[in-house]
């Protein structure tokens, strides 16, 4: 594997009007840290929110792993689409065209809104019959349909804010997702605290309370944004709010690479809903070990899913420099920190696995259970960690039917395996967690060979 040198930090400095990114690691820095802090803070919602809901039932626990997949398949569509915006603005920003930014902002806020309301009609009239026919136990099916029904109304709060995020990712403004992102984990936690357990004359909800919570919490964040952008003067500077007529034109734009990245993104998540439902069928306590797996591949996806975030922006604003001989220099100084990163945090657990997995209030019989998957868990964490970056390096290009591609490729893989071993043969879940093994592999070869070929110099957008 060829590594680049010691850190190499250009002399020429940047304009501070010039939307163009410098190679050197500090610039990398500069942005992948407060998108992985933006990503942490409501990652760390999410755990604490398992943690409340272990806490009060292991019923619960397992079926927050249902309902928490099903969300994320919706909420990964924004981010298909956030990252097809955020790769334009970036490109727009690499041309210092800072006129055409805010006018594909503004279309992307009208796409968002249309896919925000056609998940809320799917969850309230498709996903309950799926849910009903496909899980075996009809107490979590239930659980699983209110909560969701509930759930499914912060749709429109979390695209808004994932928009703005790609416009401050894609304009080198990524220190400001901090504060929206603070503000949602605060108020998260809070209302976690209140509506779940019903403290300070609040009804007790239980699960449904942690749905309630978590949109109070997404309103919160946007609003938050929101005032960010309009105090800091971003909003007036690339006149954010000035272009919210339709226009075809850019629409067809955004979704012509959006559009490969929401399909790539959804069917990925889709397969990892399939993979909980066949974890159902082993029991609940398997379940709900397999929730807290994903709590430590969330935790190590903040910073895995930060860098890739930023490999995407960089490549694009360098190619838009006319710079695509620097591009692969680039990807190997981010798949540096970001692999190093995945193994400090996969040691750690590893080291003190008890100590992670007892914070879920579980028994013993638990932990001794879980603490194999953990193992298989933290190295797919280190997979991901490099396999991810030369993914999105791809987007950067351009070229997200590619990665479109090579997504599909891998969850048939993906798929298959899950399916023999679960359901088939009925292994344990520590072989059907192996799988992760299967899919990162798969996205990183494909994805190095893609990048390696140099098919992606002749891309224009």
């Amino acid at each position: 594997m060829l590594f680049v040198g010691l850190p190499t930090f250009m002399a020429i400095a940047t304009p501070p009007d010039n939307l163009q990114v410098q190679i050197s690691y500090r610039q990398i820095l500069k942005i992948a840290l407060p998108i992985s802090l933006a990503i942490l803070v409501p990652q760390f919602n999410f755990i604490t929110n398992n943690i409340f809901l272990g806490h009060y039932s292991q019923q619960a626990l397992a079926t927050a792993s249902i309902t928490g997949v099903y969300y994320l398949i919706f909420a990964m569509i924004g981010f298909g689409l956030n990252n097809g915006l955020q790769t334009l603005i970036a490109r727009r920003a690499g041309e210092n065209r800072p006129e055409e930014i805010g006018k594909i902002f503004g279309q992307g806020v009208f796409i968002s809104m249309i896919i925000a309301a056609v998940g809320i009609l799917l969850t309230w009239f498709v996903a309950p019959v799926i849910l009903k026919n496909v899980l075996h136990n009809p107490e979590t099916a239930d659980d699983a349909i209110q909560f969701l029904k509930i759930r499914i109304w912060g749709l429109p709060f979390l695209y808004i804010y994932q928009m703005r995020n790609a416009l401050l990712v894609g304009t080198n403004n990524s220190r400001y997702l901090i504060s929206g992102a603070l503000a949602e984990t605060i108020a998260n936690i809070a209302f976690d605290y209140l509506f779940i357990f019903g403290h300070f004359g609040f009804p007790e909800m239980g699960l449904n309370g942690a749905a309630v919570a978590s949109i109070i919490a997404e309103f919160i964040g946007m609003f938050v944004i929101f005032v960010v952008i309009h105090y800091k003067g971003i909003s007036k500077k690339f006149a954010v709010f000035s272009h919210l007529q339709w226009n075809g034109e850019y629409v067809k734009q955004i979704l012509s690479i959006s559009m490969p990245l929401i399909f790539q993104l959804a069917i990925s998540i889709i397969s990892w809903e399939f993979f909980y439902i066949l974890i159902e069928h082993h029991g609940q306590k398997d379940l709900a070990i397999s929730n807290v797996m994903r709590n430590i591949f969330g935790l190590a996806g903040c910073f895995s899913w930060a860098f890739a975030a930023t490999s995407s922006a960089m490549v694009s604003n360098i190619i838009g420099q006319g710079k695509k001989e620097l591009v692969p220099a680039l990807i190997w100084k981010i798949v540096k920190m970001s692999t190093g990163l995945a193994i400090i945090l996969a040691s750690l657990i590893n080291i003190f696995p008890v100590l992670f997995l007892s914070v879920f209030g579980q028994d013993e019989a638990f932990t001794l259970t879980a603490l194999p998957v953990v193992r298989v868990v933290t190295f797919a964490m280190v997979l991901m960690s490099f396999s991810v970056v030369w993914m999105n390096a791809i987007t950067g290009t351009g070229n997200s039917r590619f990665t479109f591609l090579i997504e599909l490729i891998t969850l048939v893989l993906y798929c298959i395996y899950v399916y023999v071993v679960l359901e088939e043969y009925k292994l344990s879940i520590t072989y059907g967690w192996m799988s992760e093994w299967l899919y990162w592999l798969s996205i990183f070869s494909l994805s190095y060979w893609y990048m390696r070929s140099g098919k992606w110099k002749g891309k224009v957008i």
